[in-house]
């Protein structure tokens, strides 16, 4: 089944693939021959029945818009692909297809099946997300001396680097990477406890069974059944909204440092990329405009896992059927995030030029604080506090630079002229030598943030 259209839009091919009904069906299939195979190798079925078993979960063999219209009725998307599975094998032999889904339950099946196309989608996000990460570091080792203005409440601030700007645009993302390697060691576990999570069935060849389908599939052994206990599948999902809120930061940022009367970066173009329909001078940021809907959309969704955590005794009455439905935009969306940065970074355009300038257009009114504390050595800080509120006042009425108020002001005064340097002063309107200690925090950070992300 394909996505809306308007979905399909924000993500990516490769995510569609995974959550794709076919996948997810085969995923629940995998653990139906795994729980079958370990059986066998635990001597609860035979070898023969495992065989058959496993050569009929094939998710092609079954008509899954039909078990999708069944499963309405039944509440479980598990029910009737079991029913289906179940007349498959009996069709050849009765008694092996007594055997089928045998000790298990749906949640079970759904579950595991939840589990391996997660990690899937994992892998399909890791796969973007580490060269995004890399080629962040690559270009703030580039531009560690570039100056570029820093925005508080969205006004000119001060002077920082754009190796600055970009270190703490990669520090998130490499930290959600790790936690997301981390639990996904804990999270992704087999959900195998039959009805009620004893795995009274099998006895006491329950647990040895329940190791053999994790070790089959490649996932971590069960610590126990987690039907209603979510706290670290939930978690991980979490870490994934917050990946694709960190990702929507810099999708923010980019778009503002786009905007025509910015223009300090610019989306790669060519192919299509950023037009217009009716304006050809248009050069829309695309993958920051992704990447934002991927941020606004998450916050529900990771609502919405929350919010399913109080789950009824052994099996939920709605809560899990709910987080079922949620989880799969949230890998939609992060990965939608994430390739159209990748894509973004991979050929920013970057003006360093405008940068320069638009600094140099604000009449030098962002060293005003660097003046001031230059000027308290002489005259202490309140007063050179209030010089500067005059002199600053003085730059806007006259529509001059700062830097040649404040050297005209110190000159003609004698209290002022024979305690401060004229070529110290006239530094501190350097933009490159401003910056000098977001230069060494971004040398620090680099090495710090490559180690973690090879490790």
């Amino acid at each position: 089944m394909s996505l809306p259209l308007f979905e399909s839009f924000l993500t990516t091919t490769e995510m569609s693939q995974v959550f794709d009904d076919v996948n997810v069906v085969q995923a629940m299939l995998d653990f139906e021959a795994a729980l079958a195979q370990a059986q066998a190798q635990e001597g609860l079925v035979s070898n023969q029945a495992a065989t058959l078993i496993a050569r009929h979960c094939k998710a092609e063999n079954f008509n899954i818009p039909e078990l999708v219209v069944a499963a309405r009725r039944a509440g479980s998307m598990a029910i009737p692909l079991v029913k289906a599975l179940t007349q498959a094998v009996a069709a050849e032999d009765k008694e092996a297809a007594t055997k089928v889904h045998w000790g298990s339950t749906s949640q079970d099946v759904i579950d595991t099946g939840s589990v391996l196309v997660t990690r899937q989608a994992l892998k399909v996000i890791d796969n973007d997300l580490a060269p995004l990460c890399a080629r962040l570091l690559d270009l703030s080792e580039e531009h560690l001396q570039t100056p570029v203005l820093a925005r508080t409440l969205m006004q000119p601030a001060q002077t920082t680097t754009l190796g600055f700007k970009m270190v703490n645009w990669a520090a998130p993302l490499i930290r959600s990477r790790q936690a997301l390697i981390d639990l996904a060691g804990m999270s992704l576990q087999v959900q195998l406890g039959g009805a009620i999570g004893t795995l009274a069935v099998m006895g006491e060849k329950g647990p040895a069974v329940a190791q053999r389908v994790a070790h089959i599939l490649k996932l971590s052994p069960p610590e126990g059944n987690w039907h209603t206990q979510r706290d670290n599948w939930v978690r991980l999902g979490l870490e994934v909204a917050i990946l694709t809120g960190s990702l929507g930061k810099i999708g923010k940022d980019l778009s503002l440092m786009s905007q025509g009367e910015v223009a300090e970066l610019a989306e790669p173009t060519g192919k299509g990329r950023g037009g217009s329909s009716a304006m050809p001078h248009k050069r829309n940021p695309v993958s920051a405009m992704i990447t934002l809907a991927a941020a606004a959309r998450t916050p529900q969704k990771a609502a919405t896992l929350l919010a399913t955590l109080p789950q009824e005794h052994e099996r939920s009455l709605g809560n899990w059927q709910a987080e079922l439905a949620e989880w799969p935009g949230l890998f939609l969306s992060a990965h939608g995030a994430v390739s159209a940065l990748r894509e973004a970074f991979s050929g920013l355009v970057i003006d360093a030029d405008r940068m320069r300038r638009n600094i140099d257009n604000l009449q030098g009114l962002i060293f005003a604080e660097a003046v001031s504390v230059y000027l308290a050595q002489a005259i202490g800080r309140p007063a050179a506090h209030q010089l500067m509120e005059e002199l600053t006042g003085q730059t806007l009425a006259k529509q001059c630079h700062l830097a040649d108020v404040v050297t005209e002001t110190v000159q003609n005064d004698p209290n002022l002229s024979d305690k401060l340097d004229i070529d110290i002063l006239k530094s501190l309107f350097d933009p490159v030598k401003a910056s000098v200690s977001a230069q060494q925090l971004t040398t620090a950070r680099l090495d710090e943030l490559r180690q973690q992300l090879r490790a």
